[in-house]
C-alpha cells in the first residue's frame, strides 16, 4: 500500500510539474524553477527518483558555468549524444528538478540518457544528497554576492561537502585556482586538472591584482608565491609554508596565436595529443571555460576533431557574450555579477577597435545580491583609459544612480554619463548614438538581464531565454 501511495505521489508530481511548465511557457515566464518547487512539495524525493535514470554531468563554480555548459552541450551534439540541460541557468535544486521533469516521461523514465546540469555552488551540496554526477566540472571561485553566499571560503566548503557525498564522481578542476585545486586534495575521487602555461604576451596580467581573492594558503595561511599569474588569484602558485602548489595540469594551453574581438585561437595540450582550436568567444577569461570543456571531452574520450568543431561553432548562452545584429549595428549582452568578472569584461572592451556605447544595468534584487559595494572593487582603469572610444555610457537599473557615482569616482567624464532607467528609451537612445558597424555593450546584473532580454526578444524576435 505504501508503495502504491508513493507511486501515486510521484506520478502526480510529474503531471503537475509538466502542466506547470506548459502553462508558464505559454504565459511567457519560462517556468524554469516554479514547477520544480511544486513537484518537490508533492514528492520530496523526486530528484533522487528521476535523477537515478541519467548519466549526470554537473558544472559548478563562481564564473563561467553557463558558457562552459554551452560548450559541453555542443561537444555532446557533435558526438551524437542525446541530453537534457538547464539552458536557462536556473541552477538551484528546483531548477534541476524542473529540467528533469521536462525530459522524463509520465512514468518517470528519461527520454534522454544524459543530463547536463549547471549547479549553483551553494546548491551543489544539497543536490549531491539526491544525485551523484558521473563528472563534476568546477570552474573557479571568486567573491560573489557576499550577502547570499557569505565569506568566499564558505562556497569552497559547500562544494567540498557535495564532493564528499559523491566519492565516485570524476572531478575536473581548474588547477590555476588554488581554491578550486584544493578540492582535489585528500579525496578518493578521480581528479583531472586543467590550466594555462605562462604565455608570452600576457605579462600585463601578472604582477599586482586588485581582485586577488586568495592571496593566502587555504591550509596554513602563508602568502602564496607566484611564478606567474593569468588574472586575479589564478596562475602558478606555491605556498612557502606547507608546500601546497599548483598541480600539474593534464590539459593545458601552451600558446595563444590569436585573440580578436570575436574569437580566440589556442594550442591545447592533452594526454591524447595536442591540437589548435578557434574558441568562438572573445575574452581571456573565456579560454578557461573552453579548457574546462576540453578536459571534460578528454574524460569521456571524445575525438579532438569533434571537440575542435564544437569549440568553433557553439552558441553562447543568453546574456553571456550574446550578440544581436540590429541592421548595420550590433548589441552584445554580457552578464556581470562580481568584481573579477566585471574587471575582465572591461579588459575585453579595451580590445575593441571601433567606438561603442556601454549600458550598465545594476539591480539589487535578491538574485543579484543586495549589497552592491562590490562595484568599488572593480578595476575601472581600462574604462578610464579608453574614454575616447566610448560614445556614451548609460546607467540603468534600480541602482542606476549608484553606478553613475561609481563611474564618476573612477574618473569617467560625467558629461558622457546618462542615467536612463526606462529600458526602451535607453535602447533607442543608445542605438541612435551608434554609427554603422558599432556595438552597444549591455552589462546587466542577473535580474536586469532578464528584464532587458524580454525587451530584446520582443523587438528582435530572439529565442526564449530557456531555449
Amino acid at each position: 500500500m505504501k508503495r502504491i501511495i508513493k507511486l501515486l505521489r510521484l506520478y502526480t508530481a510529474l503531471f503537475i510539474g509538466k502542466l506547470a511548465i506548459y502553462v508558464c511557457r505559454i504565459a511567457g515566464s519560462g517556468g524554469t524553477s516554479f514547477p520544480g518547487r511544486i513537484a518537490m512539495k508533492i514528492y520530496p524525493e523526486i530528484l533522487r527518483t528521476i535523477g537515478s535514470g541519467y548519466r549526470i554531468i554537473m558544472i559548478t563554480g563562481t564564473n563561467g558555468k553557463t558558457t562552459t555548459a554551452r560548450i559541453i552541450e555542443q561537444i555532446l551534439r557533435e558526438n551524437h549524444i542525446k541530453y537534457v540541460a538547464n539552458k536557462s541557468g536556473a541552477n538551484l535544486v528546483s531548477g534541476l528538478v524542473t529540467t528533469l521533469i521536462s525530459d522524463v516521461r509520465l512514468k518517470g523514465t528519461p527520454s534522454s540518457p544524459t543530463a547536463l546540469l549547471e549547479v549553483d555552488e551553494a546548491a551543489f551540496k544539497v543536490a549531491s544528497k539526491y544525485v551523484h554526477p558521473a563528472v563534476l566540472v568546477v570552474t573557479n571561485f571568486f567573491r560573489d554576492q557576499l550577502d547570499r553566499y557569505g565569506e568566499l571560503f564558505s562556497a569552497v566548503e559547500s562544494v567540498k561537502e557535495g564532493i564528499l557525498n559523491s566519492p565516485d564522481t570524476t572531478l575536473v578542476l581548474n588547477g590555476d585556482d588554488s581554491l578550486c585545486a584544493s578540492l582535489g586534495r585528500d579525496v578518493k575521487n578521480p581528479v583531472i586538472y586543467y590550466g594555462m602555461d605562462n604565455i608570452p604576451g600576457f605579462e600585463e596580467e601578472n604582477g599586482i591584482n586588485l581582485n586577488n581573492d586568495a592571496s593566502y594558503c587555504l591550509f596554513c595561511k602563508n602568502k602564496y608565491e607566484y611564478l606567474y599569474r593569468t588574472y586575479s588569484h589564478l596562475g602558478s602558485y606555491k605556498c612557502p609554508g606547507c608546500g601546497f602548489q599548483r598541480p600539474e595540469p593534464l590539459v593545458h594551453i601552451s600558446r595563444v596565436p590569436a585573440m580578436t574581438g570575436e574569437f580566440t585561437t589556442a594550442v591545447i595540450n592533452t594526454p591524447s595529443g595536442n591540437f589548435e582550436a578557434n574558441i568562438n568567444l572573445p575574452g581571456f577569461y573565456n579560454i578557461y571555460n573552453a579548457l574546462a570543456a576540453v578536459t571534460f571531452a578528454e574524460v569521456l574520450g571524445f575525438s579532438h576533431d569533434k571537440t575542435v568543431k564544437a569549440l568553433a561553432c557553439f552558441e553562447s548562452g543568453f546574456g553571456r557574450m550574446e550578440s544581436i545584429p540590429v541592421d548595420d549595428k550590433n548589441i552584445q549582452v554580457i552578464l556581470i555579477k562580481n568584481p573579477t568578472g566585471l574587471s575582465q569584461v572591461l579588459k575585453y572592451l579595451s580590445t575593441v577597435d571601433r567606438p561603442f556605447v556601454i549600458c550598465f544595468m545594476i539591480n539589487d534584487n535578491t538574485a543579484d545580491g543586495t549589497d552592491i559595494s562590490w562595484l568599488y572593487d572593480v578595476d575601472f582603469e581600462p574604462l578610464k583609459n579608453m574614454q575616447n572610444m566610448i560614445r556614451r555610457i548609460f546607467a540603468s537599473g534600480i541602482r542606476a544612480e549608484d553606478m553613475a557615482v561609481r563611474l564618476k569616482y573612477a574618473g569617467i567624464f560625467t558629461d558622457n554619463i546618462v542615467i536612463e532607467k526606462n529600458n526602451p528609451a535607453m535602447l533607442d537612445a543608445a542605438l541612435n548614438t551608434l554609427n554603422a558597424g558599432e556595438t552597444l555593450f549591455i552589462l546587466p546584473t542577473y535580474t536586469a538581464l532578464l528584464d532587458i532580454r524580454k525587451l530584446l526578444k520582443k523587438r528582435f524576435d530572439l529565442k526564449n531565454f530557456w531555449q
